[in-house]
């Protein structure tokens, strides 16, 4: 990817261990280089996002050559009570949704279209 995007500030509804395991779940192979730059975050807070996720079970790596391909457990409930039940495959839907409805808008002759 070529430069980093400019970082956000203030709070944000999505968390950036949610961010970050959508972009791996949008590609396994993913370069902690690309997914900082697509998550708009240093590469050191991506190595952290990682490890927390792999400590917790929630994402494992294999080791292929000189880089990694990820693994992440769908199963897995979500930690926070007031999403209790929910899987991490539910959550990954509704952002991989989101993302492609995003990218669909913004390309040229489509429309934008909103919920409530």
């Amino acid at each position: 990817m070529d430069g980093v995007p400019e970082p956000h500030t203030g709070w944000t509804f999505i968390t950036n261990h949610a961010r970050v395991l959508a972009a791996i779940a949008d590609n396994r192979s993913a370069r902690i280089r690309d997914i900082a730059a697509h998550c708009r975050l240093t590469e050191r807070a991506v190595q952290k996002i990682i490890a927390d996720l792999e400590q917790a079970g929630y994402l494992s790596h294999t080791r292929e050559g000189r880089s990694n391909t990820y693994r992440i457990d769908p199963s897995k409930v979500l930690r926070h009570p007031a999403e209790a039940g929910l899987t991490v495959a539910s959550l990954l839907s509704l952002l991989i949704q989101a993302e492609a409805d995003r990218t669909t808008s913004a390309q040229p002759g489509s429309r934008p279209h909103a919920s409530a």
